[in-house]
């Protein structure tokens, strides 16, 4: 049965609205006969307030909080099968880290951090100062560098140095260069062009020939005009004893173009002195001399300045040379018996049939050492020395491509030499030098020859 007194006290007891209260007093009271008069609501709820042995304590550190009061219908309701209460977990007071509590315990500490590293602003800033500073070296080393080439490019051949006219060897069709060394001042027959070899190249697989040429050879020279020299005194001619390089060159290359059958659009000529600086300028050189022999030798190119004779000896086998020694293993021709010093031991590697095999050998030491990764820091060196020694039509760009196209290291590569023991002949001139023609004087078995023995 509901409790039908209003127990200001009690607070299980929803507090009902003013006007609703007063209406159910008023009722409550006209029931027990008291009649319908005004009775004035009862005052505010007052907050619950615990008799002094009920007052809530405040829990102790580390126990659980006290129960909760218990409301009167909640004492008489009947009770169900709970599990027993468990106490509550005791929980310390919150306190700062690395704070000590109050029971003398220190509060774990969170996991330390490492510690940040300084920034290095200095250092970094050095750094980009240096790397700034070695970018702007390398840059005015590769300007520097750029103009050094360029200006060397300019001053060997006619043509811009980044120029090309065979598609930078990017072609399908064999490239000729005939190479002519000569003497130069000091020498007799300073620009007679006592070497004559055809380099061939077959760009697409780099199948290189050498075709040299005898000097002797007997031609006519200016064409169709009756009149005949040696082939080796067409550039002296032709350049007017080397005031006109590049007319010089493109008579002796068509010259050879009608003898071998080749087309010779190229041409690069060598000066023997400064041949011999180009050597030394790369350290020498490595050279394996096929044939022991020994020769009489000039003590000096130029006789005005001494006109005596000197012998010198070449062993079979591998010789470093430098430019004199080189020089000297690719000129020598004079039998020792022509200037008193003894007897010859191989008069054979003393004609110029020999001579021309020798300096081929001599090309391609040059060329093998110029390609070596040690040799290029001297390459500065040997652009000086060059720039005094060679002269071609072809551009810096062509000729660099071509070195690098052309490959005298394969054991395939064919040397090819005209002499009187394939298609020529010995022979004399009306005059009484000393001359060499074509087999029966037809020039088109040198062609063919040639041609057989091309390396494709």
């Amino acid at each position: 049965m509901a409790n039908n007194f209003f127990d200001p006290d009690d607070a299980t007891i929803p507090i009902q609205p003013p006007k609703q209260r007063h209406a159910e007093q008023q009722g409550q009271q006209g029931q027990q006969g008291q009649g319908n008069f005004y009775e004035p609501p009862p005052p505010a709820r007052r907050p619950y307030q615990y008799p002094p042995s009920q007052q809530q304590q405040p829990p102790i550190q580390g126990q659980p909080p006290t129960s909760m009061p218990v409301s009167p219908a909640a004492r008489t309701a009947p009770k169900m099968n709970m599990p027993p209460a468990q106490p509550y977990p005791a929980y310390p007071p919150y306190q700062q880290p690395g704070r000590i509590a109050e029971t003398g315990k220190a509060s774990p500490l969170p996991p330390k951090q490492p510690p940040k590293r300084a920034r290095r602003r200095p250092r970094l800033l050095i750094g980009c100062l240096a790397a700034v500073i070695l970018f702007f070296v390398l840059v005015s080393f590769i300007f520097s560098t750029a103009q050094r080439v360029l200006a060397f490019g300019a001053a060997i051949s006619p043509q811009t140095p980044l120029s090309t006219q065979t598609g930078y060897m990017n072609i399908s069709t064999r490239t000729n260069l005939l190479v002519m060394g000569y003497g130069g001042l000091g020498h007799d027959g300073a620009y007679l062009t006592d070497s004559m070899v055809v380099v061939s190249v077959n760009p697409l697989n780099k199948h290189t020939t050498l075709v040299s040429v005898p000097r002797d050879l007997w031609i006519q020279y200016p064409p169709s005009s009756g009149q005949y020299t040696k082939i080796n005194s067409i550039y002296e001619f032709g350049s007017n004893f080397n005031k006109n390089p590049v007319a010089g060159g493109d008579a002796a290359a068509q010259k050879i173009s009608l003898v071998t059958g080749l087309n010779v659009k190229y041409w690069i000529t060598i000066n023997f002195a400064g041949f011999r600086d180009l050597i030394n300028s790369i350290g020498g050189i490595d050279v394996y001399v096929p044939n022991a022999f020994n020769a009489c030798y000039p003590a000096n190119d130029d006789p005005n300045i001494n006109a005596s004779w000197i012998k010198i000896q070449f062993n079979k086998g591998t010789q470093h040379m430098d430019g004199e020694t080189a020089i000297r293993y690719a000129r020598a021709r004079e039998p020792l018996e022509v200037c008193g010093k003894g007897t010859s031991m191989n008069l054979a590697e003393l004609t110029d049939f020999a001579r021309s095999a020798r300096q081929q050998i001599i090309i391609k030491a040059v060329l093998t050492k110029i390609k070596q990764i040690s040799t290029w820091p001297k390459l500065f060196d040997a652009m000086t020395a060059l720039q005094h020694t060679i002269y071609t039509n072809m551009s810096l760009a062509d000729l660099s491509a071509f070195a690098l196209k052309m490959n005298l290291s394969d054991p395939h590569t064919a040397h090819v030499g005209l002499s009187n023991q394939n298609v020529l002949v010995d022979s004399q001139s009306s005059d009484g030098q000393y001359i060499l023609l074509p087999q029966n004087n037809n020039w088109q078995l040198i062609t063919d020859y040639v041609k057989q023995h091309l390396y494709n």
